[in-house]
């Protein structure tokens, strides 16, 4: 009798990439383009609103986007590494 290991099934992914979301919070965060770009449009408001938290709220959030592996869009899909 041999134990099989049941079906892995892979994440959904999204068409949107965390590099690009990143490095446009990095430089653009200020205005919240980050997560617009990700479909999260009021975190991007809000960033908009407070500057990007003046500044460290979007550069924490784009090496953030960066370096975390389970950050997602707005439809909750995972982003391309």
């Amino acid at each position: 009798m041999s134990y099989q290991q049941p079906y892995a099934q892979q994440p959904e992914l999204s068409d949107k990439s965390k590099v690009v979301a990143g490095v446009l919070q990095i430089l653009l965060g200020g205005l919240g383009v980050g997560r617009f770009y990700t479909g999260h449009i009021g975190m991007g408001i809000a960033q908009l609103l407070t500057c990007g938290g003046l500044g460290v709220w979007s550069l924490i959030d784009g090496i953030l986007f960066l370096t975390s592996n389970d950050r997602t869009d707005a439809q909750g899909r995972l982003l391309r590494g």
